[in-house]
């Protein structure tokens, strides 16, 4: 197949997913374009079958605010002529499906089919504020083909914009044989003294993902026993955390790692990962700490429950109760049977419900359902 990806090019879930679903269906045969306006972060052009195209924005003074979403559908429609592109898979409703609707009708060919994945962002934000709902409803209604990340995020969608919807649940997933627990002694010492639990921490720092709310959880822990936070990442709540950090005097065992590429080993040394979101659609960060065996304590909220099985694999507990949260981050770093038993449940139930051959194969033949009519 000939397949086009539209997406963020950034760390957050949507990018990545996006990212690692475009690798994997080239090193399974087929050709990829990746649509962006820039590389995406987990992406290299010298893989086999993948191709980048750059959306280049121009800004004019006629614009307040540049055009991303006609430049988008512009290049777009300059991929499908160009390479006969088979089917776009759109990652969020708006902009990217918007952009890939309009491209179709640019080249006036419908026998390019296009597939919305539905992320949450693009639903429980940006799609039911009143000045984008018409437009996300349009998008959400006219795709060939619609997906969602979790069971939950499906019920919203056809709760807010469409009962009658067709929305094939495909989950988020992770490449098992990357994510996985290789403890690095050297690399953990750079970052904890022997005596020190390691506690983690990855988003795109929006306000939705509550970071200060991992730092006040961190502040509760560190009381207890000796520990280190590591936070990766960056994003609009970045100087606000620092700031909290500094007041409340944890400079010294809190590390900023910013972006990274191979979370994956900063995962392999972590004792606890941390995710009190105010919202998750899926998320992804805490599957890739679970493949890597590390605890989660997250927040009670959206898709999570479908990931995170509370006394299983982790603990869920109640947005901004930063008390239980707490409670249960020491609960399992003083009890290190308990600790070894989540991680074992975590990594098992990420091989066996979201591994990537599962999850990319459900990707294929829904495409080849697609364009078969």
């Amino acid at each position: 197949m000939k397949i086009g990806i539209i997406c963020y090019p950034t760390f957050g879930g949507s990018g990545v997913i996006a990212t690692e679903l475009g690798k994997s269906l080239s090193e399974r045969g087929h050709e990829v374009h990746f649509i962006c306006y820039n590389l995406p972060a987990r992406l290299t052009t010298s893989a086999k079958n993948i191709y980048f195209h750059l959306v280049d924005v121009v800004s004019y003074p006629l614009f307040k605010f540049p055009p991303y979403t006609i430049a988008l559908a512009s290049k777009t429609a300059e991929v499908i002529e160009k390479y006969k592109l088979e089917l776009i898979h759109a990652h969020y409703a708006v902009p990217h499906s918007t952009s890939a609707h309009l491209a179709q009708q640019v080249v006036g060919n419908k026998s390019v089919k296009i597939i919305t994945t539905l992320h949450g962002t693009d639903i429980r934000l940006v799609g039911l504020d009143p000045s984008y709902f018409r437009v996300t409803k349009y998008a959400i209604e006219n795709n060939n083909g619609l997906t969602a990340v979790s069971q939950y995020l499906a019920k919203v969608t056809k709760d807010e914009f469409c009962t009658n919807c067709n929305i094939r649940v495909i989950p988020n997933f992770v490449n098992t044989a990357r994510f996985l627990r290789q403890p690095n002694q050297s690399l953990r010492g750079h970052y904890a003294k022997p005596d020190e639990r390691i506690i983690t921490h990855i988003s795109n720092f929006r306000s939705l993902k509550q970071v200060p709310d991992v730092v006040l959880t961190f502040e509760k822990i560190v009381r207890e026993l000796p520990a280190r936070l590591l936070l990766i990442g960056e994003g609009p709540e970045f100087d606000r955390t620092l700031e909290l950090v500094n007041r409340l005097s944890l400079r010294q065992q809190v590390t900023f790692l910013h972006q990274l590429d191979n979370v994956q080993d900063i995962l392999g040394i972590s004792d606890l990962f941390l995710l009190p979101s105010e919202m998750e659609s899926f998320g992804l960060a805490a599957l890739e700490a679970m493949s890597c065996e590390v605890p989660v304590v997250a927040s009670d909220v959206g898709g999570l429950p479908e990931v995170v099985e509370h006394g299983a694999n982790g603990f869920l507990a109640p947005i901004g109760d930063i008390e239980q949260m707490s409670r249960y981050a020491l609960q399992i770093l003083q009890d290190k049977k308990l600790a070894e038993q989540f991680g074992a449940r975590g990594r098992e139930i990420a091989k066996i419900k979201f591994s990537e051959d599962t999850i990319v194969k459900m990707y294929e033949d829904y495409y080849q359902e697609i364009l078969a009519g």
